[in-house]
């Protein structure tokens, strides 16, 4: 493939994305990239923020424009936002890519983002919400997923070697 990610990672809040993201990064020799940090550096504020000050609609759109600059733009290991598959939009963008699903139950999502964390989708019942987020969102994941890395009881070099090895790639 010319152009485009070398890997791009999806799945809920908490997966590891940002982490794993980080270690298939150094080990493949590529620069690494996360939307999210993309939406903040731009907007100067934090997601939460946003969430609050503009609404989710808006910080969709906003989310839906990094993703879609960073599709065409980098080369290296990229992560999207747990809710960048709900738009029909990203999802076509994603078609062909080497998308790893990095998925997790809900008891590891809890121990992992916490029940006090700053994560807006989560204010109010953690466990419930996230259980509805990924009922929403699920297929979505699946849908544009080359591969599924479950996470749970792994450590973050465990998933790297996990991704690497379901999509057929060799570190440097």
């Amino acid at each position: 493939m010319t152009g485009g990610p070398l890997v791009v990672l999806v799945g809920p809040m908490g997966s590891g994305k940002s982490t794993v993201g980080g270690v298939l990064a150094r080990r493949l020799g590529v620069p690494y990239r996360d939307t999210d940090a993309d939406i903040v550096a731009a907007q100067g504020r934090e997601i939460s923020d946003i969430f609050v000050d503009e609404g989710e609609p808006y910080f969709r759109e906003l989310e839906r424009a990094a993703v879609a600059a960073a599709v065409a733009e980098h080369t290296g290991v990229l992560a999207l936002g747990g809710g960048a598959v709900l738009d029909g939009g990203t999802r076509a963008l994603l078609a062909g890519l080497p998308v790893a699903y990095l998925s997790m139950d809900v008891e590891e999502a809890v121990r992992r983002v916490g029940l006090g964390a700053a994560r807006p989708l989560l204010a109010v019942n953690p466990r419930r919400q996230w259980r509805e987020l990924m009922e929403a969102r699920r297929h979505l994941y699946t849908e544009v997923a080359r591969v599924v890395v479950a996470t749970d009881d792994r450590t973050p070099e465990e998933v790297a070697q996990a991704v690497l090895d379901a999509l057929e790639l060799k570190d440097v």
